[in-house]
């Protein structure tokens, strides 16, 4: 008689999970390889032009920033139109959203920065309209596209148990909607809305490409002064380490609260 013998099935390869002090020292340990590989005097002329490349860091931030705050408030605002019953709110608000998050990015950057002018008038005075206000118009439109679902699907996330006792509380729609539905969303919206975050701010490299002197264009300017291929190497190799050194930071945080606010 055959004996029976526990089969395990091995789950497929893959990479083991390091922590994330591990994997911060590791990139860092890696930058500082890469430096030893270039001349003492290329480094000293990065090292000049580092506070070029902090400016334009600020400016990624700064757009970054305004754009996921106008994002924010544009979309929590069409994502509660869109579960409206009536059909003549909720129809634009859902058109709104799909135009918005189906247009390539770079094309809504395009289409602010020449749609609107490049100074206001206000009676006798003349404001600038700036390029970087124009290409923060142009990220804050796709962010309030992808807020407005992010609200949207936290908001029908809540049971409709929710609804009917704040009905039978006396409650309307709207008031339900302030007090009750809204605080327990803002768990549920917080992980995805970091996320959105991080994109929106590598996104902003694009700006560079309608005049914006932010990182990126910081760097192409100083290669294009210095004119040395390892320098040009080596300033694109503190983009990519800026970027990541603000970047990942956000996502660690957001897998935080992903972990802490998990809904089964």
């Amino acid at each position: 008689m055959a004996t029976e013998q526990s089969m395990t099935v091995k789950a497929p390869w893959s990479a083991p999970s390091l922590p994330p002090t591990v994997l911060w020292f590791g990139v860092v340990a890696l930058a500082w390889a890469a430096l030893a590989h270039f001349q003492r005097e290329t480094v000293a002329i990065l090292w000049q032009w580092m506070p070029h490349l902090a400016a334009g860091l600020r400016m990624n931030v700064l757009i970054s920033a305004l754009a996921i705050a106008i994002g924010t408030l544009l979309g929590a605002i069409v994502g509660a139109l869109e579960l409206s019953h009536r059909r003549w709110v909720g129809a634009p608000a859902r058109g709104y959203v799909q135009v918005f998050r189906n247009t390539p990015v770079l094309v809504l950057i395009f289409f602010t920065t020449y749609v609107f002018p490049f100074e206001i008038r206000l009676g006798s005075l003349y404001l600038a309209f700036p390029d970087w206000i124009k290409a923060t118009l142009g990220l804050a439109l796709p962010a309030s596209a992808h807020v407005a679902e992010i609200f949207r699907g936290a908001i029908l996330s809540i049971t409709s148990a929710q609804w009917d006792a704040s009905a039978s509380l006396g409650f309307g729609r709207s008031q339900t909607l302030r007090w009750v539905i809204l605080p327990q969303c803002v768990k549920r919206v917080l992980p995805p809305w970091m996320n959105l975050y991080a994109m929106i701010t590598m996104s902003t490299t694009l700006a560079s490409l309608v005049g914006v002197t932010e990182l990126l264009e910081s760097a192409k300017n100083a290669s294009n002064t210095v004119n040395r291929t390892d320098f040009t190497v080596l300033i694109y190799l503190a983009v990519l380490t800026l970027f990541f050194l603000y970047c990942y930071p956000i996502t660690r945080f957001t897998t935080r609260l992903e972990r802490k606010y998990a809904f089964h």
